[in-house]
């Protein structure tokens, strides 16, 4: 017998994969301990895993793989490969009906690019209170994009209008947003993506009380506070308008005491997602406006699932012994507030749960 570590390893599945696929039915171990709830498999089932993991590479199905495995150790061979053969027909069209999707989109990435202007001035100078943008980096730099592919999201948006900084990082599963106020701006708004690590020498300077004066010339950022100062380029692309992304008032709001329900995350039950995926925990908010950690058998069809690790993220972020959670609908993203300034928050995307 194989352990599911064992399993895990010799497949290229992984643990939370094979527990998923048990859950689903689609491979199940030979033997689960009644007592510890660990799971063994027969040495035949390797075959079957490693199977089912080339199988969801080629994005599959979970319906059709049921199929192919069901058939694949049988003399009549025939239905797999009807099977094999209809899912990459599917690819096939699938690929070629994005090639033309996404032809068509830069057709029209190119025309605005032809009409629109930048954000960015030649220069801009402005003093904020130190310990203000100080807050505003701690709560929005954990949830900047490390893609690489993704360079617009690698870094903290500073977004200038008014007599606000309105600080944003984003990797497209959360997103949190900060403001800071600042004076001596009297221009239009101004953005520019300050990169991750030179937004955490910044960070490292606002240390006291005093102001800090934020200089922008052209393509250079510059923070000074008191004799130091961070500077460097600024990210050379354009970030997406976050604005259309803030989600509109609504759902379910309840105060939530950090210590315990961080307790409770850590300790309680979680899901998988789609296989891979990190740990979930599943939100419900109870009668009485509690939130509430969802079991197995808990299919409350307003529950919530988040990325565990995300979420726990966000609470530190928040900084604050009380925060407010906001749900809404299973596909709306989970808001995580402060009590006493809304402005500065975090937005989680939901993790769709398979039926």
């Amino acid at each position: 017998m194989r352990s599911i570590g064992e399993m895990a390893r010799d497949s290229g599945l992984g643990v939370s994969a094979l527990r998923f696929y048990d859950r689903a039915g689609v491979l199940v171990p030979a033997w689960v301990d009644p007592v510890s709830g660990y799971r063994w498999y027969e040495p035949g089932q390797l075959e079957e895993a490693r199977l089912l993991a080339r199988l969801r590479r080629a994005g599959m199905p979970l319906a059709d793989i049921r199929l192919v495995l069901a058939g694949w150790s049988g003399a009549d061979t025939g239905l797999v490969r009807k099977l094999l053969t209809a899912h990459l027909r599917r690819l096939e069209r699938g690929l070629s009906d994005a090639r033309g999707e996404f032809s068509a989109l830069r057709a029209l990435l190119d025309q605005r690019e032809n009409v629109m202007t930048s954000l960015r001035t030649a220069s801009v100078r402005l003093s904020v209170a130190a310990p203000g943008l100080a807050d505003a980096l701690d709560a929005v730099r954990f949830a900047a994009s490390t893609d690489p592919e993704l360079p617009m999201l690698g870094g903290v948006l500073f977004d200038i209008e008014g007599d606000s900084l309105h600080a944003v990082a984003t990797d497209r599963y959360r997103m949190a947003v900060a403001r800071a106020a600042v004076t001596g701006h009297e221009g239009g708004r101004v953005q520019v993506i300050v990169p991750t690590p030179l937004a955490g020498a910044m960070r490292a300077l606002l240390d006291g009380e005093g102001p800090a004066r934020l200089s922008l010339d052209d393509d250079r950022v510059t923070l000074e506070a008191g004799e130091r100062q961070a500077a460097g380029r600024c990210l050379d692309h354009d970030f997406p308008d976050y604005r259309r992304l803030l989600p509109r008032p609504g759902g379910r709001r309840t105060v939530v005491e950090v210590a315990a329900f961080r307790q409770a995350l850590e300790t309680g039950p979680v899901r998988s997602g789609e296989p891979g995926a990190p740990d979930l925990s599943v939100l419900r908010v109870t009668d009485g406006g509690a939130v509430a950690l969802c079991a197995d058998a808990d299919d409350d069809p307003d529950r919530v699932a988040v990325n565990r690790e995300f979420l726990l993220a966000a609470l530190a972020a928040g900084a604050r012994d009380r925060l407010v959670l906001e749900l809404g609908a299973p596909t709306a993203p989970i808001a995580i507030r402060r009590p006493e300034d809304e402005g500065t928050f975090s937005l989680l995307m939901p993790v769709r749960l398979e039926s």
